[in-house]
C-alpha cells in the first residue's frame, strides 16, 4: 500500500468458501433459539443489532465466527440464514450473504478476547432513553448484576461508534464484559452465549430497576440505595462461585 502499511490478505465479506468448515447443527439450533429468545423479550429493533458465536476450528486459530447476515432481523434469523466468518478478516467461510458493519466490532472483541465466545449487540430503548434522559450510568440496585456481569460497564460517549471504527476497543475491552453505547445501544460479552444471553437479560432488568427507582424517588422525595463500588467488586471477583458453582465429589 502506498502508504506503508501491510496489505490486508483478504476483505470484509469476500466470499471465500473453506470446505473444511461446516455449519455444526448445535451451534446453528443454538443461535436460532437465543435470537429468537432476545426478540421473545422485545429486545430487537428491526434489522439492526446482532448476535455472533465463536467456535473453535483447526485451521483458523482464532476460531470460526457463526453470524445472522445483513437484512435479517435476530427476530427473523433461521437455521439457513446464518454464515460463518473468520475473526481476523471478517472473509465469509460458509455461506452467501454479507455480514452487517456491526459484524466488525463482534470479530474484534472476539479477536481481543479469547475468553469470550459469544457477543450480543442490541439498541435497546430504555437503556438509550436513560442516557438521553441525563443519566450517566447505570447503577446497581440488586445483587445478581454484579455476581452475573463480573466486570464494570464500560461508557462509550455517543460521538465514539465502535462498529464503524473498531480501533478504540483494544484500550478498553479487557476490563469489561458490557459496552455501554450512548444513543446506540449496548454490547455484552460471555464465554458461551447462554452467559452473554442471561448478562443481557440481567442488564435489562437493571435499566428497568434504575427508572423505576428515580420515578419513585422524584415522586417521594427519597434517595435511590445503591449497591456500593465497594460491593460491586466484591460480587465480580465471586461471581463464578455464586453463579456457576462446582460439584463436589465425595472422596473414598
Amino acid at each position: 500500500m502506498m502508504d506503508g502499511s501491510p496489505a490486508l490478505a483478504f476483505r470484509v465479506n469476500e466470499l471465500t468458501p473453506d470446505p473444511s468448515v461446516t455449519f455444526d447443527p448445535k451451534v446453528v439450533k443454538d443461535y436460532v433459539t437465543y435470537a429468537h429468545r432476545l426478540a421473545n423479550r422485545g429486545l430487537v429493533n428491526s434489522s439492526v443489532g446482532g448476535m455472533v458465536i465463536r467456535v473453535a476450528h483447526a485451521s483458523h486459530p482464532d476460531g470460526v465466527c457463526y453470524a445472522k447476515p445483513q437484512g435479517i432481523s435476530l427476530e427473523e434469523v433461521e437455521a439457513d440464514d446464518l454464515v460463518i466468518t473468520d475473526i481476523p478478516y471478517g472473509r465469509i467461510l460458509a455461506g452467501e450473504r454479507a455480514t452487517t458493519v456491526g459484524h466488525q466490532m463482534n470479530r474484534e472483541i472476539l479477536r481481543l478476547r479469547p475468553d469470550v465466545n459469544a457477543v450480543i449487540h442490541l439498541h435497546h430503548d430504555e437503556m438509550i432513553a436513560f442516557m438521553a434522559a441525563g443519566y450517566e450510568k447505570i447503577n446497581s440496585y440488586s445483587l445478581t448484576y454484579g455476581y452475573l456481569m463480573q466486570k464494570p460497564a464500560h461508557y462509550l460517549p455517543a460521538s465514539i461508534n465502535v462498529e464503524e471504527d473498531v480501533g478504540p476497543i483494544k484500550t478498553f475491552i479487557h476490563d469489561t464484559n458490557c459496552i455501554i453505547m450512548k444513543r446506540h445501544g449496548f454490547t455484552v460479552l460471555g464465554r458461551t452465549v447462554s452467559e452473554a444471553y442471561h448478562r443481557t437479560c440481567v442488564l435489562v432488568s437493571e435499566i428497568k430497576r434504575n427508572i423505576i427507582v428515580e420515578t419513585l424517588c422524584a415522586a417521594n422525595g427519597r434517595t435511590p440505595e445503591t449497591v456500593t463500588d465497594e460491593e460491586m467488586a466484591w460480587m465480580s471477583t465471586h461471581g463464578d462461585s455464586v453463579m456457576y458453582p462446582q460439584l463436589i465429589r465425595k472422596k473414598d
